[in-house]
């Protein structure tokens, strides 16, 4: 028997749910028609005395029952309404079942109405049950049990409206709650997209920047050295050549995260101070005299902030590139801690590079740059600064020069840029 009703539990279960699933699709003004007419059937309509008799105890039961079909939109006025009904009622001395509808009524107020409300009907209501306790109870000792048996059912009722009611708000708490959640979600999805499209727009500056910036001055070199140093001319074709497949790296690395069958992004290093040789040597070919000191252990350094010390360097060396005058020598100075990583870039070139002249090559002469810079190059490299807590300063010197120091903090602790350091 135990086994026949574990095996029969899901299959009777199921018509339980389809009825809960059909009352929540239910509309509600034609469930309360429903419960009204219930109401009334239940209580009169299977008694023919009362279609046999004087109307009276059937316009009792209709003016019982019919307010129930708009409990929901005034939920007060309608207990009033059947309270008035019951009050005549008991006026005209008539025992009626459809008196269940004031329970259905102080439900309906306890659970769509304030508390102060809900105790008025249920004061108003436990008047109905001490009238009617006293006229229609038993004599033997039966007004006392009417009126604890019907108080301990009215007292039921509206316990379960204001369950109902408070369930109701913390549902409606948890889907408000649910919706802003929602929306914060959302909004902070925006911001790292927009985050995401500014870091990618700083990697492709830096990079397109620099790079063309090299390629360029290589290439206007070349031109004006094809007669006069045909070697010369084609070591800096070639150094072209290496400048635009390390842009092309660059640019698969830096655009691999967002896609993921690129396997660049995983064979290639992410470049860090490591790779700062690599790019002074690059300066050095396109005509810009430059000194590496690096002093400290990179190791304990952080990817991403190798990447922004390298970024900044790249970035401070192509706008003396650009914008320097000829002749002009710059010195990279990197000092690492596991604090912070401090890096200053200086030249001894005319102070101001925006408005300066366009640098020559050497030794390759000729024009290499025309036109100021577009202004993205220091705000650029302040974002990234500022991603690490750090300090960025770029101005020009006084005896002349222009300098960037820039500070990155990876933790707890002073840092400073030592006078002497390893060239490296």
């Amino acid at each position: 028997m135990q086994w026949g009703l574990t095996v029969l539990r899901p299959y009777a279960a199921r018509p339980v749910r389809a009825l809960l699933r059909a009352g929540a699709r239910f509309p509600p003004i034609a469930f309360d028609v429903l419960l009204a007419a219930a109401v009334l059937l239940g209580s009169a309509g299977l008694t023919s005395e009362v279609y046999q008799g004087p109307p009276g105890p059937l316009i009792l039961h209709a003016a019982l029952s019919l307010p129930l079909v708009w409990r929901r939109r005034a939920p007060m006025t309608v207990f009033c309404t059947v309270a008035a009904a019951a009050f005549a009622q008991w006026l005209a001395d008539v025992r009626l079942l459809t008196d269940v509808a004031l329970l259905v009524a102080l439900y309906t107020v306890a659970a769509r109405s304030s508390r102060r409300r809900t105790l008025v009907a249920w004061a108003v209501l436990e008047l109905g049950i001490v009238l009617a306790s006293a006229r229609w109870a038993a004599p033997d000792g039966g007004f006392l049990r009417s009126v604890v048996f019907l108080s301990a059912v009215a007292a039921a009722v509206a316990a379960t409206g204001t369950n109902t009611r408070t369930r109701r708000a913390y549902l409606a708490s948890l889907e408000d709650r649910a919706v802003r959640l929602e929306r914060e979600r959302d909004q902070r999805a925006r911001l790292a997209a927009a985050d995401e499209r500014a870091r990618i727009a700083r990697e492709m500056h830096d990079i397109v920047t620099h790079n063309l910036s090299v390629m360029v001055a290589l290439a206007d070199g070349a031109v004006f050295a094809q007669h006069r140093s045909p070697d010369r001319a084609t070591a800096a074709m070639r150094q072209i050549s290496g400048t635009g497949r390390q842009a092309l790296t660059d640019m698969r690395r830096s655009l691999g995260v967002l896609r993921a069958d690129e396997p660049d992004a995983l064979r290639h290093p992410v470049p860090g101070i490591a790779q700062l040789d690599a790019l002074v040597g690059r300066m050095r070919a396109a005509g810009l005299p430059v000194r590496l000191r690096v002093s400290g252990d990179p190791a304990p350094v952080p990817a991403a902030a190798q990447l922004t010390a390298y970024r900044l360097v790249q970035e401070a060396l192509t706008n003396t590139l650009k914008h320097a005058p000829p002749g002009t020598r710059a010195e990279v100075r990197v000092h690492c801690s596991p604090a912070a990583v401090a890096l200053d870039v200086t030249d001894d070139g005319r102070a101001g590079h925006a408005p300066g002249p366009p640098l020559s090559s050497p030794p390759f002469p000729g024009p290499s740059f025309s036109g100021p810079s577009s202004g993205h190059g220091i705000p650029g490299m302040r974002e990234r600064v500022a991603a690490y807590g750090g300090s960025l300063d770029a101005g020009p010197l006084p005896g002349g020069g222009w300098r960037v120091s820039a500070t990155l903090a990876l933790g707890p602790g002073p840092v400073s840029i030592p006078t002497e350091g390893g060239a490296a």
